[in-house]
């Protein structure tokens, strides 16, 4: 008798524990269903938004609408903006402390366009255009009093 009151305790005890662990098991899963469609929809809006970054920076780094094209990097194109301008401005200062005209094309500078070249830029005639163009910018605002 005692043996088959044991038992049946045992047996109770082994229903509500496994009974216990179903509701949970279920509750658990409950809660997981509740919550994938908004996990999904992040992860969705964060995939997005870093391939968007990626996109992004990618574009940015590879913004030389020229260099590819022409066959010019976005550092040659800067290094004859830059120098330019700064030859450009020097005799722009120059020429109005003289009183002379406003006339950039007789410039020497302007003429070779080739202060700062190397040949790792690429071509000549292209840096000499870049070159130009900032000369013509520098001379302006040195002619102005900038």
């Amino acid at each position: 008798m005692k043996t088959n009151l044991l038992a049946k305790r045992v047996i109770g005890f082994a229903f509500a524990f496994s009974l216990l662990i179903g509701v949970g098991m279920m509750s658990s899963s409950e809660a997981q269903a509740q919550y994938p469609s908004w996990q999904r929809d992040q992860i969705r809006r964060q995939r997005d938004y870093e391939r968007d970054q990626r996109r992004r920076n990618r574009d940015w780094r590879n913004d030389d609408r020229y260099g590819d094209r022409y066959g010019m990097s976005a550092n040659a194109r800067q290094t004859a903006l830059n120098a330019g301008y700064n030859e450009g401005i020097k005799e722009g200062r120059k020429d109005r402390s003289r009183g002379e005209r406003y006339e950039f094309r007789d410039e020497e500078d302007y003429r070779n366009a080739n202060t700062d070249y190397n040949s790792r830029f690429g071509s000549r005639e292209l840096y000499a255009q870049y070159f130009r163009q900032g000369f013509q910018n520098g001379y302006a605002d040195g002619y102005r009093g900038y």
